[in-house]
């Protein structure tokens, strides 16, 4: 049995460092929130407002963003505990 904890965006293993991520923000009413890596998180809100986030409405949606795709492709080989300061 597998009971490592995958990352909701890149679908990689958690590292020792993870992040809860309101799928809608708070702030527009969001409740439900999923584990990610602090990299991942910090794209999200580098490409998306909190009112895309809210009009996506699904992880799903945000990884079919073209920037998103290609920054998960990128992360692929990278271990879970990778970090670095996103544009």
């Amino acid at each position: 049995m597998n009971d490592q904890v995958i990352c909701a965006l890149c679908d990689r293993p958690l590292g020792a460092k993870t992040e809860k991520h309101h799928v809608i923000p708070k702030s527009k009413g969001g409740k439900e929130t999923v584990e990610i890596h602090p990299i991942c998180h910090r794209k999200i809100h580098r490409v998306f407002s909190r009112t895309d986030l809210a009009g996506l409405g699904t992880i799903e949606a945000l990884k079919g963003h073209p920037d998103i795709e290609t920054f998960v492709q990128w992360l692929q080989e990278k271990s879970p505990d990778f970090y670095r300061k996103t544009r």
